[in-house]
């Protein structure tokens, strides 16, 4: 046998020399600080877009005097939002998809922008009096640029973070828009005090706005890092909007949920505006809700039925999604005089932290298999590793059962809000006619 050594040709290569080759083939994955940076930028686009939403709802009743516009314009003016989410969300999918990251941020920003600066219009007296026309020009700038940030989020994780910062990131961004509902819901009301305030608040809106726009503009280089941060960000790919929608179903199906969501939003809440019928639309609403949570749960037990599933989670945002804006304004009118943001936020507050539990409580509910294929309620992990979450999927399907039954049943109030109004109402025509009878009235 010849001997083993550096001075024989038939001697192995060493160890060490064959090293660095294997290594450099090996991926490698770097995450850089400005992620942060990126992140920061886009939570304050959406907190001030949401703030910029809802601004004037809780001052509709002194805008709508000072300007002598009707309280349905102003919420026109909210509503705008929902509306204009229908068309431009596709678009804003396809923006994202196919320009990146970077230009579907310092778009969303700039039409955020800009939206905020219209709304001053109707105080310059150079634009003239179309204050509706004005106001409502703005907010459809805004609601555009809504689109785009709510889809950043996910996409912004994948990108520039690692696996273990990917929940905390999209939570971040994600959250940060109902911060800027509650900043709206709190600010408005702290800031205009009589009706010659409408400009301070609405300034006030423009400055986040502003600083997002020169962020994004002028800090912001590239849509993703020069070096992944992770395994599914080096296999990240856009696929051709058309076919990725089909391929990646469960975007579809939450795209779908969505969507029709605000459809049904935008329904019911013409419908209670007209018939002021709170309690009985919200209770049909969580019954329908739970009945297609159920159906959720028994069509994923199926196989290969991916056209229920997105009929089913189609129903479950139509009825779901659209009762949340009652259930603020049943909120309201039951816990009248209370302030209109302190019961929307607290109602808000306990639905984030109801979330959190039942969230906790279904992955700890979810089971790992290890089987080479997917099961019906399984999502895959790897290769050979899938997580069943059939558990999962009945025990929210029990839970909608037992909170809609709790609901349906116990809950009774008067319209407090609407009865003083209508007090009011009374006691005015009744002061009037007692004038006009020749009473003094004390």
């Amino acid at each position: 046998m010849p001997d083993v050594g550096p001075g024989n040709p038939e001697t192995p290569p060493a160890v060490g020399s064959a090293e660095p080759s294997a290594l450099s083939r090996l991926p490698h994955y770097h995450t850089y600080k400005r992620r942060w940076f990126f992140l920061v930028v886009v939570s304050l686009l959406s907190c001030s877009n949401a703030m910029l939403w809802l601004s004037f709802a809780p001052v509709a009743d002194k805008i709508a005097y000072y300007f002598q516009l009707s309280i349905s314009e102003i919420n026109w003016l909210s509503l705008i939002y929902l509306v204009m989410s229908i068309p431009f969300g596709i678009v804003a999918t396809w923006i994202l998809d196919s320009f990146g990251l970077r230009f579907s941020t310092i778009l969303c920003a700039w039409l955020n922008a800009i939206g905020s600066a219209i709304r001053i219009f109707p105080f310059l007296s150079l634009f003239g009096k179309y204050y509706f026309t004005y106001f409502m020009i703005g907010q459809s700038f805004c609601a555009v640029a809504q689109v785009l940030v709510i889809f950043s989020p996910a996409k912004l994780a994948a990108l520039w973070f690692p696996e273990h910062q990917r929940a905390t990131a999209n939570m971040i961004a994600t959250m940060s828009n109902p911060l800027g509902v509650l900043l709206a819901n709190m600010g408005s009301p702290a800031l205009v005090k009589k009706e010659e305030d409408i400009p301070l608040m609405l300034g006030v809106c423009i400055i986040p706005a502003a600083i997002a726009c020169f962020l994004s503009s002028a800090f912001i280089w590239e849509s993703v890092p020069p070096t992944p941060p992770s395994a599914g960000a080096a296999t990240s790919t856009s696929e051709p909007f058309l076919s990725g929608m089909w391929i990646e179903f469960s975007g579809l199906c939450g795209a779908l949920f969505i969507m029709f969501g605000i459809i049904g939003a935008l329904a019911l809440g013409l419908y209670v505006d007209k018939t002021k019928q709170f309690i009985e639309t919200t209770k049909v609403g969580f019954c329908l809700t739970t009945l297609a949570a159920i159906a959720f749960a028994l069509v994923s037990q199926i196989q290969d039925q991916k056209v229920w599933v997105a009929v089913v989670c189609s129903l479950f945002g139509f009825f779901g999604f659209s009762i949340c804006p009652i259930s603020f304004e049943l909120a309201v009118e039951c816990s009248y005089p209370v302030g209109e943001a302190t019961s929307t936020g607290l109602i808000f507050v306990i639905g984030q932290i109801e979330g959190v539990i039942v969230m906790v409580l279904l992955e700890a509910l979810t089971v790992q298999r290890s089987s080479p294929g997917l099961g019906p309620s399984m999502c895959q992990l790897q290769a050979d590793t899938s997580v069943d979450w059939t558990n999962s999927m009945l025990f929210l399907a029990g839970l909608f059962c037992i909170f809609s039954c709790i609901f349906v049943i116990f809950f009774h109030s008067p319209y407090k809000r609407l009865e003083a109004e209508a007090n009011t109402t009374y006691n005015r025509h009744k002061a009037g006619r007692d004038e006009e009878d020749g009473v003094s009235v004390q």
